[in-house]
């Protein structure tokens, strides 16, 4: 059976307000980055592989893989937030299974407990090909902290 959360859709307001803040985020912009998915609870980012995120075997940097899961678990908590939320990463733990090869990578943000204060998120990253292989390049954990949004 396939997991519900991979479809579901986060509400049009939530989705508004995550992108706004994705467009505000300079290091996604710079790499190149963008939402694929917004659900309730699940995020999906994808990176396109060009050689100005790559190292120097070819392969996607791990710093950009790191970049977008960690962002896209801070997205995957922000969308079970109030509206006047933020969050802030607070530490993350990534494993790196292996080089990411492929056309892209996808990072997968998933929401494992949402408190009032600290929300605790998986981490995933896949290298994908064109023609639809996927593999799991690194998974980790991460722990978010909300904090009020800054005024102005």
């Amino acid at each position: 059976m396939e997991d519900r959360t991979q479809q579901e859709q986060a509400s049009p307001e939530v989705r508004r307000r995550i992108q706004e803040s994705f467009d505000r985020q300079g290091l996604m912009t710079h790499l190149g980055a963008r939402l694929a998915h917004i659900g309730p609870g699940r995020v999906h980012i994808l990176l396109p592989a060009r050689p100005e995120v790559t190292q120097q075997h070819g392969y996607v940097h791990a710093g950009a893989t790191s970049a977008i899961a960690d962002s896209a678990g801070g997205y995957a908590a922000l969308t079970l937030l109030p509206e006047d939320s933020d969050v802030l990463t607070v530490e993350y733990k990534i494993n790196l299974l292996a080089p990411a090869a492929g056309d892209l990578v996808e990072a997968v943000g998933t929401v494992l407990k949402s408190g009032r204060t600290l929300t605790v998120c998986r981490l995933e990253a896949y290298g994908v090909h064109g023609d639809g292989e996927r593999k799991l390049v690194a998974n980790g954990q991460q722990t978010l902290i909300r904090v009020n949004r800054p005024a102005g």
